[in-house]
C-alpha cells in the first residue's frame, strides 16, 4: 500500500535501489539482517559457527583506561584497565596491541580518561592529559528523525492485533518461543524511499541564500544523493505520545530520517569515574537548514500518505485522536511539529547506559552514532587517527568502529561499520607480522 502511494506521487520504483543507489529519488525495499527468525549482529563473528578459543568476553566489566608508557610526545599503549561491577581493577596487557571498538559515545570516553583528548578538558577533571587531540569527542553525526503516526480504519490493516491487544503479546511471544515464526520473527519496518527536496525548498529564502560550493546544495551533498530517507514502521514507539493502539484500533507511523545534517555534536565526560556514564549532546537541529529539510520532509510525507493511491482511503486521521497533524499544510506548521513532537534520545530510558544524552527539545536519534574519533590527515586539527586506525601520538593503539567516520553516509551504517571491522583486521594482521 505505502509502495503504490509512492509511486503515485512521484516516486519510481525501483527494487534495489538502496543497494545500487540508482536513484536519490526512488522507493524499493531494503535489505534486512534477519535470518531465520534471528537478527544478525556483529556478535556473529564471534558465536554460533565461528566460536574463537582466542577470544574471552567478560561480562560485568566495564574498560575504564589504556595505559601508556612513555616520555615526551610519543607514548605507546601497553594494555588497558578493566573494573568490574564490583570495584575490582584488573589490569590486561597487550603483546601487540590495544584496539578500542566501544562506539562512537564509548571510544571517545575511554580514550578521555586514558589521558587522551582536549588537554583543558581533561586536566578539569583531574586527569592527566597524554596526548592533546583537541578533535577527541567531537564531530558527532547522527541521522534525526521524526516519527509521524496516523491510524487506519481497516481492522487487522496493521500488525497492532499481533502485540497490542488483549492476550496478543504473549501468544505472538508463544510462537516465537515454538518455531521462531511470527511477529517477533521480523523487523517491524515496512518499504523505503529516498527523496530530493530541491523544489520543494526553492521557495525558502534560507535555502535560497544558503552557501554552497563545489556543485552541491547547502546541505553539501551532490544531486545524487537523497535529502531525506522515509520508511513506515507498526508497533514501533510511540514515544512521544505514551499511548498504543487498543482493541480495535490500528496505527502506523512514517519515518522520515534526515541525511547530512549540517548540526554536530560531542561526547564528553563529566567524571573520571568509569561508572558516570559520558555526557552525549547531539545539538540536533541546532543548525536551521536541518529543521527546514527535515520538516519539508516531513511535509511531503504527509502528502505521501493522505494523497497516496494506496492509503489516502484507509487513514482516519493523526494517532493519537486529540493530534491534528494531518491536517497541516504548511512548512512552519511541520517546523513547529518537528521540534515539539519528534521523539528523542534525551533521557532514554531504554538506553540506560546514554541516560546523559541531551539533544533539542524531542528530535530522535537515528541511533547512527559516529565521528567522534575522527579519521583525518596529519595537517587535519580535528583528526583523532590515521588512514590506519592509529590513534595520533600514540604507538599500538586504534580505534575500530563507527567513531572513526570523517562524514556519516547517506544510509544505514551497519554494513560500513562491518567493512570499517573487516578492513581493519587486515590492517592488524600485517602489523602483527612486522618484526619488532
Amino acid at each position: 500500500m505505502i509502495l503504490e502511494s509512492y509511486q503515485s506521487k512521484g516516486f519510481p520504483l525501483i527494487p534495489d535501489v538502496f543497494t545500487t543507489g540508482e536513484s536519490p529519488h526512488a522507493c524499493g525495499h531494503a535489505l534486512r539482517s534477519i535470518f531465520q527468525g534471528v537478527r544478525t549482529t556483529a556478535a556473529d563473528y564471534i558465536t554460533k559457527g565461528n566460536l574463537r578459543s582466542n577470544i574471552s568476553v567478560k561480562t560485568d566489566t566495564i574498560v575504564d583506561r589504556v595505559i601508556l608508557v612513555g616520555d615526551g610526545k610519543r607514548k605507546r599503549a601497553i594494555g588497558a584497565q578493566l573494573q568490574s561491577v564490583t570495584g575490582e581493577k584488573t589490569l590486561v596487557k597487550a603483546r601487540q596491541e590495544v584496539i578500542v571498538s566501544a562506539g562512537a559515545y564509548c571510544s571517545p570516553a575511554i580514550l578521555l580518561r586514558s589521558g587522551i583528548g582536549p588537554q583543558r578538558e581533561i586536566q578539569e577533571l583531574g586527569i592527566e592529559s597524554q596526548v592533546d587531540l583537541g578533535g577527541l569527542g567531537k564531530n558527532l553525526m547522527d541521522h534525526p528523525l521524526t516519527l509521524v503516526f496516523y491510524e487506519v480504519s481497516k481492522s487487522k490493516l496493521t500488525t497492532d492485533h499481533l502485540i497490542w491487544h488483549d492476550g496478543a503479546q504473549a501468544d505472538s511471544f508463544e510462537q516465537y518461543q515454538k518455531d521462531q515464526t511470527g511477529f517477533f520473527s521480523n523487523f517491524p519496518f515496512g518499504t523505503f524511499a529516498y527523496a530530493r527536496l530541491d523544489d520543494r525548498l526553492s521557495d525558502s529564502e534560507l535555502w535560497q541564500k544558503a552557501r554552497r560550493s563545489d556543485g552541491r546544495d547547502p546541505m553539501g551533498l551532490t544531486p545524487q544523493q537523497p535529502h531525506v530517507e522515509f520508511w513506515n514502521t507498526e508497533c514501533y514507539g510511540p514515544k512521544p505520545y505514551g499511548n498504543i493502539p487498543g482493541n480495535g484500533q490500528q496505527a502506523f507511523a512514517m519515518a522520515i530520517t534526515l541525511f547530512a545534517a549540517r548540526s554536530l555534536g560531542e561526547v564528553t565526560l563529566k567524571s573520571a569515574d568509569p561508572t558516570v556514564n559520558p555526557v552525549v549532546d547531539h545539538k540536533h537541529l541546532s543548525d536551521p537548514l536541518d529543521l527546514l529539510v527535515l520538516s519539508e520532509g516531513c511535509r511531503l510525507a504527509n502528502e505521501i500518505v493522505l494523497e497516496g493511491a494506496g492509503t489516502k482511503d484507509v487513514i482516519e486521521g493523526s494517532w493519537p485522536h486529540h493530534l491534528t497533524h494531518h491536517a497541516q499544510k504548511d512548512r512552519p506548521e511541520w517546523e513547529s511539529f518537528v521540534k515539539g513532537q519528534a521523539d528523542t534520545c534525551k533521557g532514554v530510558s531504554r538506553l540506560p547506559a546514554l541516560s546523559n544524552v541531551t539533544s533539542a527539545d524531542k528530535v530522535t536519534s537515528g541511533y547512527h552514532p559516529a565521528g567522534t574519533c575522527k579519521m583525518g590527515k596529519d595537517n587535519d586539527p580535528m583528526a583523532v587517527v590515521d588512514a590506519q586506525l592509529r590513534v595520533r601520538g600514540v604507538e599500538n593503539l586504534r580505534v575500530v568502529d563507527a567513531s572513526i567516520m570523517p562524514t556519516l553516509m547517506g544510509g544505514h551504517p551497519q554494513i560500513a561499520v562491518y567493512a570499517i571491522a573487516e578492513k581493519a583486521a587486515d590492517m592488524i594482521k600485517e602489523f602483527a607480522k612486522t618484526p619488532v
